[in-house]
């Protein structure tokens, strides 16, 4: 039921792969083209195209979405169902990458969210539906998006030693425009609040004063900057 899935190989040696996830009625493509641009020799990507399903925010109209969705907030009620079975997909296209590679995941409005849900069910150490997460998460990147399941993830979160561990460990970074007209700028800015506020401490929230609801080659900069720190690739700790 998914759709083609986009693979873009590193360029030099593969220390990391991250799967990226589309906004809602795109496909892997569009993205993977971006993606091949950046400078990032050492990062495989991985860029899957959703389900087509009916959602709500269309009327029930069916488009390519990671979950299903009636309005683009974290107020929205949550399709935990639609999220873990997104999230299980990213975990399963990770999976098979061999053992000393480096995993993450990110991904732009729904595929943005979906991401970031991603990191709180590693965190959490498992599913919404309470079914173990089985990768080991070193990033996750969420731009112009938004976190789902907010609402749920203290309680989760605080419930082991653990989860607080790993929540306080994993590098997230946010990015968003405050120009953004269709997931508004205070959802990005909340979703940062709540994932800190849960002990998420490794949190980076970047804002971008007239950017709307796409990307641009600052903010991408930006994302390249972070993952090269984050994930250790830079020339010095390459050895």
């Amino acid at each position: 039921e998914y759709g083609r899935t986009h693979v873009v190989r590193p360029k030099g040696a593969h220390k990391a792969t991250i799967v990226w996830l589309h906004g809602l009625g795109d496909n892997g493509a569009s993205w993977s083209q971006l993606l091949e641009t950046l400078p990032l020799p050492n990062i495989k990507w991985i860029c899957p195209t959703a389900p087509t399903r009916p959602v709500a925010i269309f009327g029930g109209f069916p488009s390519t979405a990671w979950f299903d969705v009636a309005d683009l907030s974290e107020d929205s009620p949550d399709d935990v169902e639609g999220l873990d079975s997104s999230a299980a997909h990213v975990a399963n296209l990770l999976s098979t990458e061999p053992a000393d590679i480096k995993l993450g995941v990110g991904g732009f409005s729904m595929g943005a969210a979906t991401a970031l849900y991603s990191g709180t069910c590693f965190a959490h150490g498992k599913y919404g539906n309470g079914n173990p997460y089985p990768v080991n998460l070193s990033v996750a990147v969420g731009l112009s998006g938004w976190l789902p399941c907010a609402r749920s993830l203290k309680n989760k979160i605080e419930s082991s030693q653990e989860a607080a561990q790993k929540a306080s460990s994993l590098p997230l970074m946010l990015c968003h425009g405050k120009a953004d007209d269709v997931v508004l700028y205070k959802h990005g800015e909340r979703s940062a609040d709540a994932l800190k506020s849960t002990g998420f401490a490794n949190v980076e929230f970047k804002s971008y004063s007239r950017l709307g609801h796409y990307t641009v080659p600052e903010e991408m900069d930006e994302v390249v900057k972070w993952l090269t720190a984050s994930l250790e690739l830079g020339s010095s700790s390459s050895t």
